[in-house]
């Protein structure tokens, strides 16, 4: 394996590391927002907050071609936050 391929690989498993934690701590704070909603009966979903954040976020990325596969990223990822609040809401456990 070319030293190219293998510092490319290390760099990936440490961004994918990261990613993990981040992760986690991104799906334990949608448990404090499901228990907002729950709160204040607010549903799951909520479109205009997700294209905000849509938006919002995909602006931070410069490049025109990695933005469009960054906001299939991020709609994916609230898709599962999404999912892992109406998990929530029947009241299983993760």
């Amino acid at each position: 394996m070319s030293d190219k391929l293998w510092a490319a690989r290390e760099i990936i498993n440490k961004v994918d590391s990261q990613m993990a934690e981040l992760f986690t701590e991104r799906m334990k704070t949608a448990e404090t927002v499901f228990e907002y909603k729950k709160e204040f009966g607010l549903p799951v979903f909520d479109p205009a907050r997700e294209e905000a954040v849509i938006k919002k976020n995909s602006a931070l990325i410069k490049d025109d071609i990695i933005r469009a596969y960054y906001i299939d990223y991020i709609k994916n990822l609230m898709g599962i936050s999404r999912a892992y609040q109406y998990r929530l809401q029947k009241g299983l456990k993760v």
